[in-house]
């Protein structure tokens, strides 16, 4: 049982405080959605989690199974089991999907897998979802629709399998179908230990998995949480509701 504390942590940009003493805990296999009105801080408290630099941490620590890990590297948090799907990704042609994960997958797992196996591997993986397997061989977000770029990250996760994944708006711009594929791969990996922290602004998310735990957030604070119950009065009354 893996679990990631978020420990009374306060993120600034210049002097601006985007996030403001946010304290949260995820464990294996839990899923925890944190909701609020654009521009409250919820994209800020991912990025910052994992590193982005044009974010300075005044306070507060991520703890990752006993382990200070608030200063360590990007990429050495995801070689620890921290995974981060990003609102927008970038876009890098002439590198094939297949490639990046076989090459991310190596780097973080390690194994002697070669290229053709994890192609074949993946292959399946994307069938088993009824995602289109001519995804692996795309070049890198390249040309693809919001919704395209969202299955291509769900394909990222089968193929790393982190042990805690912090999606931002994994829901937006996304159509009923493609969402149904996304939320089966999450609830899947659920299934297998994976514990999820999802960003949203639509209380509608509801419709797709049933949290563990809803924060809602405001001006960069925790201002409510609770169950899915919490979500559903957002959903019915608007965030007026409880902010």
């Amino acid at each position: 049982m893996s679990q990631l504390d978020i420990k009374n942590y306060t993120v600034l940009m210049g002097e601006k405080i985007l996030v403001s003493n946010v304290s949260l805990t995820l464990r294996s296999g839990e899923i925890h959605l944190l909701i609020g009105p654009n521009g409250s801080g919820k994209s800020s408290l991912l990025n910052a989690i994992m590193g982005y630099p044009k974010y300075q941490i005044k306070e507060g620590q991520i703890i990752l199974d006993d382990e200070d890990v608030t200063t360590i590297a990007t990429e050495k948090k995801a070689r620890a089991g921290i995974f981060l799907s990003l609102q927008h990704v970038p876009e890098i042609a002439g590198v094939t999907l297949t490639n990046f994960l076989f090459r991310a997958q190596k780097s973080i797992k390690g194994g002697t897998i070669t290229p053709l196996d994890f192609y074949t591997l993946m292959q399946s993986r994307a069938k088993e979802f009824g995602i289109d397997p001519a995804f692996l061989k795309k070049h890198l977000n390249s040309g693809l629709s919001g919704g395209e770029k969202k299955q291509s990250e769900v394909l990222q996760l089968l193929a790393l399998s982190p042990k805690f994944a912090l999606l931002d708006e994994i829901d937006s711009g996304v159509d009923v179908d493609a969402l149904k594929k996304l939320f089966a791969v999450i609830l899947h990996l659920k299934e297998h230990g994976v514990g999820f922290l999802l960003v949203s602004h639509h209380p509608n998310i509801l419709t797709h998995i049933i949290p563990d735990v809803v924060y809602v957030m405001k001006e960069g604070k925790i201002v409510a949480s609770g169950g899915e119950e919490l979500a559903e009065k957002i959903s019915k009354n608007g965030f007026e509701s409880i902010i």
